[in-house]
């Protein structure tokens, strides 16, 4: 630690406050913010559009390493805390595991761990590529040009985690509608309110499911959650926090990161080809794009710290804030040289973008799996496949807290 450091960590000096607004990039833009804040100050003192007060933000990769698997940093004290946050709302619930700490956290995950496991997922890969070529073929037979994800990257998550998930076929539709609204941020009071009722209805719904798995049991997930719940294992809210959080992000997260995958394809066809030309090097690709891509638009949870923590030099004080930035992380030059660059052969440790520590995504091998059925898939079967459209014409979703493009035209 410099001497300057020493003295900051000793004094609990702090940097000068800036504010963040989290505004809409274009296409996948890295943040400049966090660029700068990557290339200079270690732990910024920041502000943001919602919310009251300050919060710390850290951006390299070994700090949020750090911030994100030290206990003495917890989800659970933001709850019913007028924390400064990018969003009107907090989603999906304030029971969801997301704002637990160990070993509550850990005991709700492990009702569902087992149906995310590496052998759980590579049981479930023939039925997610059955469900691949079907849409495929649907959008084959209607022809060029066609938008990728409303025929494909759309609907493949949200068929494949309501399948595990236990969600209807008919009521599908409904769902993807529900976490687009909960999942997108809050502008004004009538954005808040759309949102309030959302959440009333979806509530609502997996409630009355849940009673449903409870009379008659099935091979779901809905069925094991009603059983934990039944069992004491799980009360009724975190049942209905995680059964949102499985749904929706399991739609949501994955509809935009492998959107952006596909879109990434297509705008660097040496890529593609060299998918095609080694199909074994589609894992590793998955993971460089998972690296590459700044999926999530703004910050994620914040923390709250226990007791003071020297973060990089900084005292951060008992009851202060504490964000970090995982889209950051994977772009720390220290860690990853020459970050905007997509090499499949990159070398290094495990990329961020599922997080780190006890709130690690409870299903990443399931996200993995997905991309790499499609990307092989695409790569194989649509080698010809190219924009519709020039790049700059691609239109992207504003306001969402994972970005993604709205459209993807496409003709092969």
């Amino acid at each position: 630690m410099s001497g300057h450091d020493q003295s900051r960590a000793a004094t609990g000096q702090c940097p000068a406050t800036r504010f963040y607004a989290a505004d809409d990039l274009p296409a996948l833009d890295f943040d400049p913010f966090f660029g700068e804040l990557l290339r200079g100050e270690r732990v910024a003192r920041i502000r943001m559009p919602h919310g009251e007060g300050e919060a710390w933000l850290v951006t390299r990769y070994e700090d949020v390493r750090f911030v994100t698997s030290d206990p003495r940093f917890s989800r659970a004290g933001i709850v019913g805390r007028p924390i400064p946050k990018m969003t009107g709302h907090i989603v999906p619930l304030d029971r969801a595991i997301s704002f637990a700490d160990p070993p509550e956290q850990a005991r709700a995950r492990g009702v569902v761990a087992g149906w995310f496991t590496q052998r759980a997922v590579d049981r479930l890969r023939p039925h997610a590529q059955q469900i691949l070529d079907r849409l495929l073929d649907a959008m084959a037979e209607d022809g060029a040009p066609a938008d990728f994800i409303q025929y494909v990257t759309s609907p493949f998550p949200l068929e494949v985690i309501s399948e595990l998930l236990g969600v209807p076929e008919k009521d599908r539709a409904r769902a993807r509608d529900w976490a687009q609204t909960m999942l997108t941020r809050v502008r004004d009071e009538a954005a808040a309110e759309r949102v309030r009722q959302t959440k009333e209805a979806s509530t609502a719904y997996f409630r009355a499911q849940i009673e449903r798995r409870r009379a008659e049991p099935r091979e779901d997930l809905l069925s094991v959650m009603a059983t934990a719940e039944g069992e004491g294992r799980l009360d009724e809210a975190e049942t209905l926090a995680l059964t949102s959080l499985i749904q929706f992000n399991g739609w949501h997260a994955v509809r935009n990161n492998i959107s952006n995958m596909i879109y990434v394809l297509l705008t660097r066809p040496e890529l593609a080809a060299r998918l095609r030309a080694e199909p074994d090097v589609v894992g590793r690709a998955v993971e460089e794009l998972l690296r590459f891509i700044p999926h999530k638009h703004g910050l994620g949870q914040p923390r709250i710290a226990t007791e003071d923590v020297e973060v990089g030099g900084v005292l951060i004080r008992a009851g202060d804030c504490v964000y970090n930035s995982y889209v950051a992380a994977n772009w720390d030059e220290r860690v990853y040289p020459d970050p905007d660059r997509v090499d499949v052969d990159r070398e290094g440790p495990p990329h961020l973008a599922f997080g780190f520590g006890p709130h690690v995504c409870v299903g990443p091998l399931l996200a993995r799996m997905e991309a790499e059925v499609l990307l092989s898939t695409v790569v194989t079967r649509l080698p010809e496949l190219e924009l519709a459209v020039p790049a700059e014409q691609v239109k992207w979703q504003t306001d969402v807290l994972i970005r993604g493009p709205e459209t993807l035209p496409v003709r092969w």
